[in-house]
């Protein structure tokens, strides 16, 4: 593993812990040239899979991209962030045992959707209104009137 403060390709494991739901491994990581702390976190990836924009085109699923917007919607929001890891994490493990390799923006957007309704409200309607494309006011006020 390559340190992320001076680039030495030599660090060693000093703890390994399993994920509260066994998902991942969390090891800390110390440079052997610098000294440097760090973290790195381990995941089972069952199978590629490939996500096709509203535009048609086909790009790789980026774990990392749903996280940030999960944590975009939740941003200075009262949520714990293990809560919001195992969330994210439930909605791969979804994506990755179910049937199809290739899933629309849609479908994630649904399940992420679903997902912050049950962790926090303002972050559901935060994420509603970019994935939905809400352009006025009116918007917010019909869609808030809807999950009341």
């Amino acid at each position: 593993m390559r340190c992320p403060f001076c680039g030495f390709t030599d660090t060693s494991v000093k703890d390994s812990r399993t994920s509260e739901d066994s998902s991942s491994i969390r090891r800390r990581r110390i440079c052997g040239e610098c000294g440097s702390r760090f973290t790195t976190f381990e995941r089972v990836q069952l199978r590629d899979l490939v996500v096709i924009k509203k535009s048609g085109t086909h790009v790789p699923f980026d774990r990392d991209k749903l996280a940030q917007s999960i944590t975009t919607a939740l941003h200075k929001r009262p949520v714990d962030m293990e809560r919001v890891e195992r969330v994210i994490s439930s909605i791969v493990r979804q994506l990755e045992t179910g049937g199809d390799q290739e899933i629309s923006t849609r479908m994630i957007g649904e399940m992420v959707m679903q997902a912050l309704i049950s962790l926090d409200a303002v972050a559901y309607v935060r994420f509603a209104s970019v994935y939905r494309e809400f352009s006025e006011v009116s918007d917010f006020i019909e869609f808030i009137s809807q999950i009341e």
